[in-house]
């Protein structure tokens, strides 16, 4: 699996362990499309890169890390072919894997703990999506891009 990860200036600290988390402990093959500083940045161009790259099957899924995970969510969003949301829990994680088939996981590293950051990628990994009248209700979805 290749996961894409990104984040902005407020995201930046987070992405960087989230990095070494996904590579060292997930053991997954990790592209970080930057930034390379916590230097102020717009979210919108790094949400496109990573959206960019799942569409293109470059990556299969991306994580995005802002100050909410909410800026980031609805830019990625705007790539057709994307399903992305800002989660703050695992149990929503879950969900959003299994129900509608989310590729990009959206964090928020102002108000959401590390470690529980970690435990959403984790879980936004390993679950599987549903399909049933769950690819139903997501194809409809995808129309409206």
């Amino acid at each position: 699996m290749r996961v894409a990860i990104a984040s902005d200036h407020a995201g930046f600290e987070q992405k960087q362990q989230l990095v070494d988390y996904l590579a060292s402990e997930l053991k997954v093959d990790t592209i970080d499309c930057g930034p390379d500083t916590d230097d102020r940045v717009d979210y919108p161009d790094y949400a496109k890169k990573v959206a960019d790259m799942v569409v293109s099957g470059t990556a299969d899924c991306g994580v995005l890390v802002c100050g909410t995970g909410i800026g980031m969510a609805l830019a990625a969003d705007k790539v057709a072919g994307i399903r992305a949301s800002s989660i703050t829990t695992p149990e929503f994680a879950d969900l959003f894997r299994r129900h509608n088939d989310g590729n990009v996981v959206c964090l928020s590293g102002r108000f959401v703990d590390l470690q529980v950051n970690k435990d959403i990628i984790k879980v936004f990994l390993t679950a599987e999506f549903e399909g049933g009248r769950h690819a139903e209700r997501v194809a409809k979805v995808m129309k409206l891009d």
